[in-house]
């Protein structure tokens, strides 16, 4: 060990003094020392720019023996690094003695951190239907595919929900036309897909007999009780059946056969495999950081990277996805009533003793336990989940820490073609509103100047961006777009973890299973300013394009705005919404402009909506006692002329350019 840094510190030198004489560097502290690796270089080589490494672990062992000397950065030069396993950051690889250490790309090159494998060798199997196959890992399964750099869908038909009907233990086919689905071969790994009023529910197969499909459980029980089930959405929805190969029927389409180690995709008139860029994503996460409550991590920066091609399994086993909303469902077994498909499709009380174990979908890149991390200027890809994952419940983090982020910086990073939300910050479980350890809480996480669009392709009930409980969230200057649902989301609970509780949920049953708390949660100070959020809602109706659910003393939502989103809600106050202050916002083209889901039990209160501009759509907002929210000086543009003020708004909104690195004279 004290061979290889003595030798590092010879080899670094001449990078240390570059880094040091370089335009705009610091002038105090030592200079620093860049580590070099390249997917050409060798682990046997110092790290220098001449003789780079080859391997990221290489590279982070050697960061961990520099970093007491002086601030480390670690370059990849351009090209792709396929990881066989997670790259894993715990408290050993923090800055030390005021140093840090920093994660990018060399100068003007783009390195691509993926967790897929390339797939070649494609041969022509089906002429007539232009159906191509290629060899894969026997055992591998996905579902994802990325297809010349963009999520290709699986193989799906799409089918009526008067063709089947509901039962207790799966569907009864109704329509004979669909009596050939019995035939099928690995009936097991079919599933059905039941898109909602604002849920995206998942549900495996177990066999097919005659005209009974028999489902896989717990998954199935928990999508058919709660709100919005897939026996009973509240709006109708698309109704799918998913991966077999007989529903190959749509050019882009694929399916795999993990036990034949069998990829079939279904091409496009003229498309010719051979010259396309096919990746099977293998990995369920790329990059994991979290250290201990008390010894979190800390002092790391990842700059200029692409984080691409990982896949999520757990949809496609007998857990299913139970979704519940923006990305939580259920996973446990839990007791029902005899008569679930009728006395708990709005609700019941053994339905309330599920929600303080609903889970998250986890990250690909996972970050808990953690302080003063930034993610500045980086690709987040064709992600087969949630792509960043920031201070979530323990169990959507591979290390089982979950929570305890504080100072997280998300800059100028770019989302696009992933599965999941762009970003999910905070927790949904009791530890998360009300912490037990006070190292537990996120605070101070700033998401500001990135691109989040084309996010939600597979589980498109999450928002582009998700906070949840959080102290002092800071969303700014991003532009949300092109979603099944919502654009920017903050908030849990649905008023029921907030002080004094909820009328609605002692009706419900829910404080059966959980106390009454006296004290607030952990969200408040919340800051959604000067976002750009369009092209929202093109699949479900429920939600809002900027969205708040349960109380956020603090809280400011204004200067942004708002348009295409399908005529629905712009502002959406959702269940408990409390102390908010909505203002200087334009919404453009919606149904309802402004939305409080307020009853007499629910505490949707105290919130005031001030010098807002819209152009159409209703004011839903509850005003007077008991609820209070106050609607002032709020302009309806009739005539297409918005005032200057307004447009002011529109043009501010959205990704700032970035500013000039020189120093001014």
């Amino acid at each position: 060990m004290r061979h290889t840094a003595r030798t590092v510190l010879t080899a670094l030198a001449v990078s240390a003094a570059a880094v040091a004489a370089a335009p705009g560097a610091q002038a105090a502290g030592p200079p620093g020392f860049t580590i070099v690796v390249a997917p050409n270089g060798n682990d046997h080589n110092p790290g220098s720019a001449a003789r780079p490494l080859a391997s990221l672990q290489k590279a982070q062992k050697l960061a961990r023996d520099l970093v007491g000397r002086a601030n480390v950065t670690v370059e990849l030069a351009g090209g792709t690094y396929r990881l066989t396993a997670p790259l894993t950051f715990t408290a050993e690889d923090s800055g030390r003695n005021g140093h840090t250490i920093t994660w990018q790309a060399r100068p003007g090159q783009t390195p691509v951190l993926s967790g897929g494998q390339a797939v070649t060798g494609w041969t022509l199997h089906d002429r007539a239907a232009n159906i191509y196959v290629a060899d894969t890992p026997k055992g591998v399964d996905t579902r994802q595919l990325v297809v010349d750099g963009a999520l290709a869908p699986r193989a799906a038909v799409t089918i009526a929900r008067g063709d089947v009907s509901v039962t207790t233990t799966g569907l009864s086919i109704v329509n004979p036309a669909l009596d050939y689905l019995a035939t099928l071969p690995d009936q097991n790994r079919i599933e059905v897909e039941s898109q909602n009023s604002f849920t995206d529910r998942y549900a495996p197969v177990q066999n097919i007999s005659g005209t009974t499909i028999t489902m896989q459980q717990p998954a199935w029980n928990n999508n058919n009780w709660g709100y919005d089930t897939l026996a009973r959405p509240f709006a109708g929805g698309t109704l799918l059946l998913e991966n077999s190969y007989s529903f190959l029927k749509t050019a882009g389409q694929w399916y795999l056969d993990p036990q034949a180690g069998k990829l079939y995709y279904k091409a496009a008139p003229g498309q010719t495999l051979a010259h396309s860029r096919v990746e099977l994503p293998r990995l369920s996460s790329l990059v994991r950081l979290s250290g201990t409550r008390a010894q979190p991590i800390h002092d790391l920066t990842f700059r200029g990277l692409s984080f691409e091609h990982t896949t999520w399994l757990q949809p496609g086993t007998a857990v299913g996805y139970a979704d519940q909303q923006s990305g939580t469902f259920i996973t446990g077994t839990y007791p029902q009533p005899e008569d679930v498909l009728t006395s708990c499709q709005l609700g019941c009380p053994q339905f309330e003793a599920t929600r303080n174990g609903w889970n998250q979908v986890p990250a690909a890149v996972q970050v808990s336990a953690a302080r003063n991390i930034s993610f500045v200027g980086n690709t987040f890809a064709h992600l087969g989940q949630v792509a960043l994952g920031i201070g979530n419940d323990a169990n959507a983090h591979a290390s089982g820490i979950g929570l305890g982020a504080s100072g997280i910086t998300v800059q100028r990073n770019t989302f696009i073609d992933d599965s999941g939300s762009g970003i999910v910050v905070g927790g949904v479980q009791p530890d998360a509103h009300h912490p037990s350890n006070p190292a537990m809480t996120n605070k101070d996480i700033t998401i500001t100047d990135n691109l989040v669009t084309n996010v939600a392709r597979d589980y498109k009930d999450m928002a582009g961006i998700l906070s949840t409980y959080v102290t002092h969230a800071v969303i700014e200057h991003n532009e949300v777009s092109d979603l099944a649902y919502d654009g920017i989301d903050v908030g849990w609970g649905w008023g029921s973890n907030d002080p004094g509780g909820s009328q609605d949920y002692r009706n419900r049953g829910l404080y059966n299973y959980q106390p009454v708390y006296t004290t607030p949660t952990a969200l408040k100070d919340t800051v959604v300013r000067y976002n750009l959020v369009h092209g929202t809602k093109k699949v479900f109706h429920d939600g809002g394009s900027i969205y708040n659910l349960s109380a956020n003393p603090g809280a400011v939502i204004d200067n942004n705005y708002i348009y295409d989103n399908h005529s629905t809600v712009g502002l959406y106050l959702d269940e408990g919404s409390r102390y908010v202050s909505l203002s200087n916002n334009v919404i453009q083209d919606a149904g309802v402009w402004a939305f409080t889901n307020a009853s007499s039990t629910n505490n949707t209160n105290d919130n005031t909506f001030t010098g807002n501009w819209y152009n159409t759509g209703a004011t839903q907002v509850a005003t007077g006692a008991p609820h209070n929210n106050v609607l002032n000086g709020n302009l309806h543009i009739t005539d297409g002329n918005w005032p200057p003020a307004a447009q002011a708004v529109m043009n501010q909104a959205g990704i700032r350019p970035e500013p000039h690195s020189g120093a001014s004279s």
